[in-house]
């Protein structure tokens, strides 16, 4: 997934791609695997029902208009593009659930951007020719900065093996009338490179259902993960796969790194390295966290996130012990669990890095000293929660 130029989100904890979770009290169920989330019935059986609390559910489908054949820089083997879309969404809505199909394996993951109507005059101009536009990790509209990107929050996200997304119960996630969308999908070249049509299915009901507005918090924490025990290369050197992470994502990418290191107390040019990492964040708003989910590359095997850690009153909000990429979750809370701006999140992660020695596809590549990154073969420790207003 790609996140530079977010780095003001994870600072103020302010603005469902999710993993499988071993999970703890909190969620909804104890079990390893295939745990149930408290939700309504799948979106098929929400279109069938036709009404939600008397409003109709109306489909929408969002399908880029021409096939897109991905492509890398030499080098590389990632692409991430972006396809604006229109919804036609002629009166206030809230999203209840959605169903992205990537049609090829190739796809690594996909997030649905709102393009507000104040933007999308601006949205519409850099859409050439309706070819759409690449975006690594950057805010959905070329030019636009940082300080925008809250305006073009996610309104949906998939990663491999999820399934159909249906909100928290009595929840949506807004979307306004003359809104464009944009979706970006991330391409994974180590494993095909044809042409894909990916498409996505958004149901929908008035804004004037009796539901409480969604909106997602990003917390993350810097992977430093060296190169196991004997096995070596040029880039098990730090700053060395630095660089080879400029040459391939830009700049912007290593000041991403940078940040990121900065704003969970480590110095940048030397931060701690190991197989796990943490950080810990204020939470800066108040709210009810509703949902959480984990979201780490092919290295991660574990995540915990925990709600005032080290107090009498921590909550651990997901205990996810069996991370598998390619079975990602969403899960919902048992009951809201209330945070004030005050409150703490700490997000940590573990990973195997043999993995890499091992995984079919990433094997073959050069061992490397693992920090975040757009890549498939690089990392990510990022846990997404979802939040409604304080009641």
């Amino acid at each position: 997934m790609g996140f530079r130029g977010k780095w003001r989100l994870f600072s103020a904890g302010a603005l469902a791609l999710a993993g499988i979770a071993g999970v703890t009290y909190g969620l909804t169920s104890p079990r390893p695997v295939a745990a149930r989330s408290v939700s309504p019935p799948g979106s098929a059986a929400l279109a069938a029902a036709k009404l939600i609390d008397g409003r109709r559910v109306t489909t929408i489908n969002l399908e880029s208009p021409n096939a897109y054949t991905p492509h890398a820089a030499k080098g590389s083997y990632d692409d991430y593009h972006c396809t604006l879309l229109n919804p036609h969404v002629t009166a206030n809505s809230f999203i209840v659930a959605s169903q992205f199909y990537p049609e090829s394996i190739e796809v690594h993951h996909s997030i649905l951007f709102l393009v507000p109507p104040s933007l999308a005059a601006a949205a519409e101009r850099a859409n050439k020719g309706g070819k759409g536009w690449s975006c690594f990790g950057e805010a959905p509209i070329p030019g636009s900065s940082s300080f925008q990107f809250a305006d073009t929050p996610w309104l949906a996200a998939w990663g491999p093996g999820a399934p159909e997304n249906v909100e928290p119960v009595g929840t949506g996630m807004p979307l306004p009338a003359g809104s464009l969308v944009v979706m970006q999908i991330h391409y994974n070249l180590l494993l095909g490179d044809k042409p894909v049509q990916s498409r996505m299915q958004l149901l929908t009901v008035p804004a004037s259902t009796p539901l409480q507005p969604l909106s997602l918090a990003l917390y993350a924490a810097p992977p430093d993960i060296p190169c196991p025990s004997g096995v070596h290369g040029p880039l098990c050197n730090r700053a060395a796969s630095l660089q080879f992470t400029g040459r391939e994502f830009g700049q912007s990418e290593i000041n991403f790194i940078n940040i990121l290191e900065q704003l969970c107390g480590r110095n940048p040019a030397d931060p701690p390295s190991g197989d796990s990492t943490s950080c810990t964040y204020s939470v800066g708003r108040y709210g009810n966290i509703v949902r959480i989910g984990a979201h780490m590359h092919l290295l991660g095997v574990s995540m915990r996130v925990v709600l005032n850690p080290g107090t009498p009153q921590a909550v651990v909000l997901l205990n996810d012990q069996h991370y598998d990429f390619n079975y990602q979750r969403a899960y919902n809370m048992a009951k809201p669990i209330a945070v004030t701006p005050s409150d703490k999140i700490q997000v940590s992660c573990t990973y195997n890095p043999r993995l890499r020695q091992e995984i079919p596809y990433l094997r073959d590549l050069p061992a490397q000293y693992i920090t975040w990154g757009d890549g498939s073969a690089d990392e990510m420790c990022l846990a997404i929660v979802a939040m409604t207003p304080a009641t």
